[in-house]
Formats: structure tokens, C-alpha cells, sequence
């Protein structure tokens, strides 16, 4: 049965087009960083670019050389997309993105993370066997079908996410319009649409329609019934975010896999009327299935279980932030806060205050003062800093944090010297201290 479900043979139409407009978007995504300032902004005007923690070997090829990197990655896109050494190609862009997710936290998305794990599984794919360079070189890797699985790992990727977006905004502070309204204020002198993002009436489409259509969508997608409307709905869905959240290049890779969704047929019909429809019925067990099949499932267990792991760590995910990344935990709070550094010589007990903005941009002084671990790291930083002017040094952290409008609490225990403690990233710290909003967890 699982030999039928993953090896039979279907068309291969869909997974060569979202190839070309997977190419087309990386290629986007990439350019656009560059003429945007966002590198300049992110990764070359900071002195330090808070790499996921255990990564610090990246900040290296931090500086002008990421222009280099983002172009790189720009070229690779443009090879995928025609299909021109199209393994070595996403590879390249694999690993280079990769790269430039784990270097910086300061502008975190779930959507890099997603892009990344879909660039890794894209390596994997036969997407060069038809209308591609690749193929038009070596007509023997020519093909117009594929094995089932190559279109259920997105769909069954897909469905993790939304499943996850839409069971994290079932929590109090979603459903009772806090946080809709409070992303919705910083929008309010959009044209045209800012004062009606105010209303209340939006608030509420937002809220319970974003937990709708991320629970839903998926399903809906795959019942023939329903799949021409649930897509019209994703266009609406997905231009929303884009015009109004502004998050790259994610709502349109959302429509290309709609692609996945449709019959062959059509998917061959508009896009490549050359290309002789598969229609047999073949099933093709290669010798590695035990291999491939263990491979799948752990995959998707490690999947499914790297956004519930926050329930096994003390305290709410909202105001430690232990459990968040990885999570798909999108938009789904607003934080703002007030945090103090004090430096303490050891030598001679001199008390240094810390002026952030002599260290970092006000980008990161917004994310230091609210993100446990990015204090920790930035604990760490001052401590090497300092250790470089021959001074050995404590380091205490004042942080006083509001989480989606509420009444400021104390996030760090000010007693704490954050140079003498470790980081873990699948245990709580005890020198990050509850709040009464622990209650909500």
C-alpha cells in the first residue's frame, strides 16, 4: 500500500512548473534584498548580526561580501529556473541561503525557514527531467512522469504548516482581537485601506478568518469540489498578506504550489502544451525504498514534532520566546520592551551602563529588548568585547517587556550574571522569569 502511494507513477507537469517558478521567485527574492537595502540594513551596517546561537562561525563572512552572496544566489535562481545543472544549482542555493537564514535573527521569519527546508527538498526532486537545459543536453534524463511521493512532500509539508499557523492562534489574546487590532495600528496611514484596517469588523476577518483558511485550505485544495474556490480564496488571502504584511516573496511561492492541487491536465493544458500528458499506470519500487520510506517518515516526525516542543518547556512561549522559531508560529503576537545592561569590572566592582546604540541598530536594540536569547547573546558579546580591553567582567540585564499591550513585567532576573550561564535550546532558563501570562498557555 505505501509502495503504491509513493512510488506510483503520475504526470510530472506540476513539479516542472513550480521549478521554473520557484526559480523565478528565489531569483526575486534574491535580487531584491540587495535593491532594497535590506542587506546593507541587516548584514553589513551591524557590527554583530546575532547568528542563531552555535553559528557564530558565520558572522565571518558578514560585511560587503554578502552583496556577493545575495548575487550568487540570484544567478542560482535563474539556473533552476532553466533548469542549468539544476542538482549542483539548488544546492548551491541550498546551502547559500541557508547560510543567510542561521547568520541573523534580528529579521526573523518563518518564511525563511520554510524556504529553506523547500530548497533542501527541492535538491532531491527530478524537476530537470523535462523543459530544461538539463534535459535538452541529456535527452536520457528526459521523463513526463514522476514518483506520487515528489508531490505529497509539499502537500503533506503544507499541511504541517497551516495545521500549525492556525492551532497557534487559538490563545486568548487572538481570539479576543488584541493582537489583529495592534498589527493592524502600524498600518494605519496605508493608502487607501488604512482606516478600514481599523475597523473592527476587520479585525475580526482577520482573526478568525486566518484561523479558517490556514485550517482549512489544505483540505479544501485537495476535494475537487471545493478547490477552485479555496483557491480564489488563497489569491485573496495571500495578496492581503502581501500587500499588508509585506513578507517577500512567501504569498506568491503559496500560490505556485497550487500546482500540486489541480489536475495534471490542466497544469499541462496552460503552461506546457508541448508535453505529451502521462497517463499510465506504473509503479516503480526502486532498490532504496526501505531507505527512502524510513527517510520520509522521520522527516515528517522531526516535522511534526519540532513545533510542539515549546509544551515541554516551563513557561509560555509568548513571553520566553524558548520554542518559538522553527514553530510556525506567524504574527501571532506584539511585543515592545525596555532593557538595561549594566557591566560590572570584577577587577574593581566599577558599574559600566551599556548605551545600546553604540553597538547595535535600532532594529536589533528592538529585537534585544524583547528576545531572551538574543539578550543572552548580546551578554556574550559585551563579555568578548570587554575580555579583548583585558577586563573581566559580569554582566546584568534590567528587561521590562509587554506582551501584546499588556502591563510591563520583569523578564530577566537582574541578579544573574548572563556571561556565567550556558544556553540550551530545548530546556526553560530559570534566569528568564514567569509572568502572569503563563496562564494562557
Amino acid at each position: 500500500m505505501m509502495n503504491r502511494f509513493l512510488f506510483k507513477h503520475i504526470d510530472n507537469s506540476s513539479l516542472i512548473v513550480f521549478r521554473m517558478l520557484f526559480g523565478a521567485l528565489i531569483f526575486l527574492e534574491s535580487i531584491g534584498a540587495i535593491f532594497t537595502g535590506w542587506i546593507k540594513r541587516t548584514l553589513i551596517e551591524p557590527e554583530f548580526t546575532f547568528n542563531f546561537i552555535g553559528f557564530d562561525w558565520l558572522q565571518a563572512i558578514q560585511g560587503d561580501w554578502m552583496y556577493i552572496h545575495y548575487i550568487l544566489m540570484g544567478i542560482c535562481g535563474l539556473l533552476v529556473m532553466v533548469g542549468y545543472k539544476y542538482r549542483i544549482s539548488m544546492l548551491s542555493f541550498t546551502l547559500l541561503w541557508s547560510a543567510t537564514y542561521f547568520i541573523q535573527k534580528s529579521s526573523y521569519n518563518n518564511h525563511y525557514y520554510f524556504l529553506m527546508i523547500l530548497s533542501c527538498i527541492m535538491v532531491f526532486l527530478p524537476a530537470n527531467t523535462y523543459a530544461s537545459i538539463d534535459a535538452k543536453q541529456n535527452p536520457n534524463i528526459k521523463k513526463i512522469s514522476m514518483p506520487n511521493w515528489c508531490r505529497w512532500v509539499f502537500i503533506i509539508q503544507l499541511l504541517i504548516l497551516y495545521t500549525y499557523a492556525s492551532i497557534a492562534k487559538i490563545y486568548p489574546d487572538w481570539l479576543d482581537l488584541s493582537v489583529p487590532e495592534l498589527l493592524m495600528k502600524s498600518k494605519t496611514n496605508y493608502f487607501l485601506v488604512g482606516n478600514v484596517l481599523q475597523e473592527k469588523f476587520m479585525h475580526y476577518l482577520i482573526a478568525y478568518g486566518g484561523i479558517l483558511f490556514d485550517g482549512l485550505i489544505i483540505p479544501l485544495l485537495l476535494w475537487k469540489r471545493t478547490r477552485k474556490l479555496a483557491f480564489i480564496a488563497s489569491i485573496f488571502f495571500h495578496l492581503f498578506n502581501s500587500i499588508i504584511f509585506q513578507v517577500g516573496i512567501f504569498p506568491y511561492l503559496s500560490l505556485a504550489f497550487a500546482v500540486f492541487f489541480f489536475e495534471p491536465k490542466i497544469i499541462q493544458k496552460l503552461f506546457l502544451k508541448q508535453k505529451p500528458l502521462y497517463s499510465e499506470e506504473q509503479i516503480d519500487v526502486p532498490k532504496y525504498a526501505i531507505a527512502f520510506k524510513t527517510v520520509f517518515i522521520i522527516y515528517f516526525i522531526i516535522q511534526i514534532a519540532l513545533p510542539m516542543r515549546h509544551h515541554f518547556i516551563e513557561g509560555n512561549v509568548l513571553w520566553t520566546e524558548e520554542g518559538h522559531r522553527l514553530s510556525w508560529r506567524m504574527m501571532l503576537r506584539s511585543k515592545s520592551g525596555n532593557t538595561s545592561f549594566r557591566v560590572v569590572d570584577k577587577a574593581t566592582n566599577a558599574v559600566i551602563h551599556v548605551k545600546l546604540s553604540d553597538y547595535l541598530t535600532q532594529k536589533q536594540i528592538r529585537s534585544v529588548s524583547a528576545k531572551p536569547d538574543m539578550i543572552w547573546q548580546f551578554a556574550q558579546r559585551l563579555n568578548l568585547i570587554y575580555a579583548k580591553k583585558g577586563k573581566d567582567i559580569q554582566v546584568f540585564v534590567r528587561a521590562f517587556i509587554s506582551v501584546n499591550g499588556k502591563p510591563s513585567k520583569q523578564l530577566i532576573d537582574p541578579e544573574v550574571d548572563l556571561t556565567n550561564v550556558e544556553w540550551n535550546y530545548f530546556k526553560h532558563h530559570d534566569w528568564i522569569l514567569p509572568s502572569n501570562q503563563d496562564e494562557n498557555n
